[in-house]
């Protein structure tokens, strides 16, 4: 690979981690072609960008970025695949759910608006995270939760109030 390809390699990987909020590192080595495949076709199923990086290069990139990576290019080691994503939990939910088939592929870390996570420990913590919708929707409920109560109140006391007016009426 000459210098101006590595150029132009660093540039785009530069590029892609400025524009991506979730970035996961894994270990695929060892994967035979059937199950690599498989795993590229589920990522790509759940919306998610996997690439086969140099670790020099991606160490690189992460520099020349804007944002802070922190401990991430330590862990650039061995075979290192990136993993893009819009959600937040959703390469690691693909790799635990990949998992129950391989031992493979194990996190290496993640990069998760602006949170670091180093370690295939970390992947129970990373599945756990909610998305931007599902915590938009936890807070929608607990709005309205209270003015459901309001109104359920209302109307069981109503038909409560009706009913002991008419017994009450019945007596006399």
């Amino acid at each position: 690979m000459t210098r101006e390809e590595k150029a132009t390699v660093i540039e785009d990987l530069t590029a892609q981690l400025a524009n991506s909020s979730t970035i996961y590192l894994a270990d695929i080595s060892g994967l035979d072609a059937d199950t690599t495949s498989n795993l590229r076709r589920a990522c790509f199923k759940a919306d998610i960008k996997l690439a086969v990086v140099k670790n020099t290069l991606l160490a690189k990139a992460m520099q020349a970025s804007e944002k802070e990576f922190g401990e991430l290019p330590e862990v650039l080691k061995g075979n290192t695949s990136l993993m893009f994503s819009e959600v937040g939990n959703g390469p690691a939910k693909l790799i635990k759910n990949f998992r129950k088939k391989s031992d493979k592929p194990l996190l290496k870390g993640a990069f998760v608006e602006e949170a670091i996570y180093i370690g295939d420990d970390q992947l129970d913590t990373l599945v756990s995270i909610k998305s931007k919708e599902e915590m938009i929707g936890e807070i929608i409920g607990l709005l309205q939760s209270p003015a459901k109560n309001v109104i359920s109140g209302l109307k069981s006391g109503g038909g409560k109030l009706a009913g002991i007016l008419k017994t009450l009426s019945e007596r006399e």
